[in-house]
């Protein structure tokens, strides 16, 4: 009886230890970032989009977290992704515009994870010019890459493939991860061209929304009245500046005989339309935004079908309860509003970009978070967080985890500064500001512009009227110009 006892014990107290061991070193969860390009949030689902539906997007919301204000530094392709890569403004990490080369040697996000015994691994979009680095395997598309049969620079090699890219992008994802060390967590970037322009939709959805008009935007015959001289001086107008081979008249991609066949045999009618056509100025305005639109969400339509299967392979592998996925694109996007396509302003529609979080057992399903103002400079310093490793204190964002486990710290912004650099690309000036989410102050220094906008959110959300030099608004602007001299202050930003 006593050497039952014993052992009984003994098998107890061994239960006990192993639970504390386990509980004490939990498993790091793997992540995995789907970043998009050029995804404008009024095209998804789950943040009220009228003109399309993605099923896929929705479903990751409903199972996470998705940000109503999450706001990009620099609302530009390759700067943005700079920010992600390092957690700090264009200023520090070398990346102002398209134009520079991002320095690899610096700190990054991959090279901490694989530090802390991560697997490491970016597949798609890379823009960044120089050779990724941190990385135990890449494969990345040369510049923007083309939306059939792409080239993708796999480990300093230039491998061919056959089919559209969205769809291989996902292809080599998955086979990445079905040959990776499984013993290891993984930091995982899938990061798709679509649904950057030229918008070449893939042959299965030549025939969405056929027959359909898709609604205007309430401002697409923006007259710019109201406005400091900044706006009207754009070059991205949908009516005169898109150009034909933005509206798919030639196609940029390399095609195979069979896929041109495909392609003319559904474009080559509709372009002789276009060519045929005799219309007024607002007539063509609506011409190119159906023509602009409905190529946009086709591709849309491709990126949401391939978000399906990645979570569709995290279910059927046993990976979705310890795989944290995070869906973003590098900025938003103009859909027609204001009669533009591009992004660059720091109005609503190209500062904001989507960000929805999924983290099982860690994130309220169905969580719409409307108040917290995050931001793409968070994102570094969050996935070294969920991996629980120290954030260097060069980084100049914050982690997201509390937020993402429904507890906004204290100290959490409460204003969030923009600077874009990259004068004359499509019209638009360099310019900084700063928003709170209610009130939206934006300076345009140079020397043939040197003025101010400010806007109401509240009272005019579609940015139509600049309320600079009404008297009403005197104190807030004096707020926020103090605001905006701290934050530069605080994020070493030269004085100018």
């Amino acid at each position: 009886m006593k050497i039952r006892f014993t052992l009984i014990t003994l098998l107890l107290v061994g239960f006990v230890a192993t639970a504390f061991v386990k509980a004490e070193t939990p498993k790091q969860p793997n992540i995995l970032f789907l970043f998009t390009d050029d995804h404008a949030t009024q095209a998804i689902g789950a943040y009220g989009s009228k003109i399309n539906e993605t099923p896929n997007l929705d479903r990751l919301a409903k199972e996470g977290m998705l940000f109503k204000r999450c706001y990009v530094t620099n609302s530009i392709c390759a700067p943005s992704r700079a920010v992600v890569l390092t957690g700090k403004y264009s200023h520090l990490n070398g990346q102002r515009t398209n134009m520079d080369v991002f320095d690899g040697a610096q700190q990054t996000v991959p090279k901490l994870m694989k530090q802390a015994g991560y697997q490491t691994a970016i597949i798609g979009k890379w823009h960044l010019k120089s050779t990724p680095t941190g990385f135990d395997h890449y494969e990345v598309l040369k510049g923007q890459g083309q939306y059939y049969n792409p080239m993708l620079i796999t480990n300093g090699e230039k491998v061919t493939h056959t089919g559209y890219t969205t769809d291989i992008i996902t292809d080599q994802t998955i086979k990445w991860l079905d040959q990776r060390d499984k013993e290891q967590p993984f930091f995982l970037m899938c990061q798709h061209k679509a649904p950057h322009g030229r918008w070449e939709p893939a042959f299965r959805h030549f025939d969405l929304y056929e027959g359909k008009t898709i609604p205007e935007p309430e401002t697409l015959f923006d007259d710019y009245s109201g406005r400091s001289p900044a706006p009207a001086q754009h070059e991205m107008g949908i009516a005169e500046d898109i150009g034909e081979y933005r509206l798919m008249f030639k196609y940029s991609s390399k095609f195979t005989p069979e896929q041109k066949k495909k392609f003319d045999e559904y474009y080559q009618p509709r372009n002789e339309a276009f060519l045929a056509r005799s219309l007024t100025s607002p007539e063509i305005t609506s011409w190119n935004y159906q023509r602009y639109i409905t190529n946009y969400l086709k591709c849309v339509t491709a990126v949401d079908e391939n978000i399906g299967r990645m979570l569709d392979y995290l279910d059927d592998n046993n990976l979705a309860d310890n795989t944290v996925v995070i869906y973003s694109s590098d900025q938003g996007f103009y859909l027609g509003e204001h009669g533009w396509f591009d992004k660059r302003w720091m109005y609503e529609e190209s500062l904001r970009t989507p960000l929805i979080v999924r983290w099982p057992n860690q994130i309220k399903p169905g969580t719409v978070n409307k108040t917290d103002i995050v931001s793409n400079l968070d994102y570094a310093e969050t996935f070294l967080d969920i991996a629980g490793i120290n954030i260097p204190s060069e980084m100049q964002g914050a982690s997201m985890v509390s937020i993402l486990q429904g507890n906004t710290p204290n100290d959490w912004r409460k204003n969030f500064y923009y600077h874009y650099y990259e004068t004359g690309g499509h019209g638009v000036p360099l310019h900084y500001g700063v928003t709170d989410g209610r009130y939206k102050l934006i300076r345009f220094p140079e020397e043939h512009l040197d003025c101010w906008e400010f806007f109401d959110l509240e009272k005019d959300p579609h940015e139509l009227q600049s309320l600079y030099d009404t008297p009403e608004y005197t104190k807030q602007i004096k707020k926020m110009k103090k605001q905006l001299r701290q934050l530069r202050a605080g994020y070493k930003i030269a004085r100018s």
